[in-house]
């Protein structure tokens, strides 16, 4: 079982016991919790046999939604992965905010910036890339939380940020004594490019906030590199 059924398993038994103690309080009827346990057990089973971990993603994604802070993290934690791709000519393909986004598009997970990186998995496919092409990708997977962090002075998302890049740099035979080393330097880099182009980045965190599309979030871009 997933780890995303594993917690929707964890919230049904948190449900069912908080009922028990409240319901008598509350007049609740006891077929509420039962009906709501019922619903995300379901989904979880659901979940681990058919949905391979998707459907536990975005129903939790979905409750997370209902915090406005947790929006408003994702779009500039997926903003600075935009920007810094773009200012270190990545080609940025697509981006998604919500796990039900990712669904519909057919991305894994929560989704996210979504980027041309052919060159790169050919690279990697032969155990050799470029400094260049490194730095600039470890660079751009720092980036959300990069930007989380400038905005929010910390960062709860960037996980698998952190995994794509140390998984590179394990293919490529770096030492684990060097993760760290690497994640703060392009963390690092990731925040000056985003200092330094602030007013760019306002404008794309509100451009995405409206689900423009990635061309016109360009043109965004350019525009307000030239003010």
């Amino acid at each position: 079982m997933s780890q995303t059924s594993l917690n929707l398993v964890a919230i049904s038994i948190f449900l069912m016991t908080l009922s028990v103690l409240l319901g008598p309080f509350l007049n609740l009827s006891p077929a509420v919790p039962a009906i709501a346990t019922f619903t995300i057990l379901g989904i979880a089973t659901l979940d681990s046999f058919s949905l391979q971990g998707k459907g536990g993603t975005i129903f939790l994604d979905w409750i997370a939604g209902f915090s406005s802070e947790h929006r408003d993290r994702i779009v500039h934690h997926e903003a600075g992965h935009f920007l810094v791709a773009y200012l270190l000519g990545i080609p940025v393909t697509g981006y998604t905010l919500s796990a039900w986004e990712a669904w519909k598009q057919g991305q894994p997970g929560q989704g996210g910036v979504s980027f041309d990186d052919g060159e790169l998995a050919s690279q990697l496919e032969v155990g050799k890339i470029s400094a260049q092409m490194l730095d600039r990708y470890c660079t751009v997977w720092m980036a959300g939380i990069a930007a989380e962090t400038l905005v929010f002075k910390n960062a709860e998302g960037g996980t698998d940020d952190k995994s794509k890049l140390i998984g590179v740099l394990a293919i490529l035979g770096f030492s684990e004594s060097a993760y760290q080393q690497k994640l703060r330097f392009h963390a690092l880099q990731a925040k000056t490019l985003l200092e330094e182009n602030w007013s760019s980045y306002e404008a794309l965190v509100n451009a995405m906030r409206q689900r423009t599309s990635v061309e016109d979030c360009h043109a965004e871009l350019a525009a307000a590199n030239k003010d």
